[in-house]
């Protein structure tokens, strides 16, 4: 198996699973956390709120197999919530540890714009535009400044480690949009509902 896609009972992932087959990869939802060691590469998905992933992720027994597959080198991708739980912890869910595979935590949007009547709403829900280092990871090979991808969170990433941001967005001010050190990475939108950016995205995971 080219991918295997970690499904935890969290919600519906055949989006994501039908987007990387679209592009001709091998790859498959899987309730077994054995398979990830046969997988050439893994992605978690999450939606919802982070203790609940965490905790869904624990239960079905993917902690330990992920964590020993990823100190291996085997490439890994995190989806929205996804991506939070590679880090230390969320302020959402502050009694549930993340996977800690990438230093820092997450937290809520906050400030003056989100209040009052012009507030910014929260979650944000819909397209923006990304940013990315001078330094660009191979995940966003192709693409151009100011791509548009889709989202739907009220929670961001803050790592401890600027260099570990992959590319950034803007809602009411800059945010990591995606993060990644090594062979992890994490996307806090959705490529699999992000049209040809998206696709082209997962393509470059799939393909790295």
């Amino acid at each position: 198996m080219d991918i295997a896609i970690i499904d935890y009972g969290i919600g519906n992932l055949r989006s994501a699973e039908k987007a990387f087959q679209h592009l001709g990869f091998d790859a498959h939802l899987t309730q077994d956390p054995a398979v990830l060691a046969s997988a050439k590469k893994i992605v978690l998905p999450g939606v919802g709120a982070f203790g609940q992933c965490m905790s869904g992720l624990r239960a079905c027994g993917f902690v330990e197999p992920l964590l020993k597959e990823v100190a291996k080198g085997k490439p890994l991708l995190g989806i929205c919530v996804g991506l939070q739980m590679l880090f230390e912890g969320s302020e959402e869910s502050p009694e549930e540890r993340g996977l800690g595979l990438l230093k820092g935590r997450v937290v809520r949007f906050s400030g003056a714009v989100f209040s009052g009547a012009n507030a910014l709403k929260i979650p944000q829900i819909g397209w923006n535009a990304l940013q990315f280092p001078a330094n660009r990871s191979r995940l966003f090979e192709g693409l151009a400044e100011g791509s548009h991808v889709y989202f739907v969170h009220s929670y961001h990433a803050l790592p401890a480690d600027s260099n570990n941001v992959l590319a950034w967005s803007d809602y009411g001010a800059r945010f990591c949009a995606a993060a990644g050190k090594d062979n992890v990475a994490g996307v806090q939108f959705h490529p699999e509902k992000s049209q040809t950016i998206g696709l082209s995205i997962l393509k470059n995971f799939g393909k790295s």
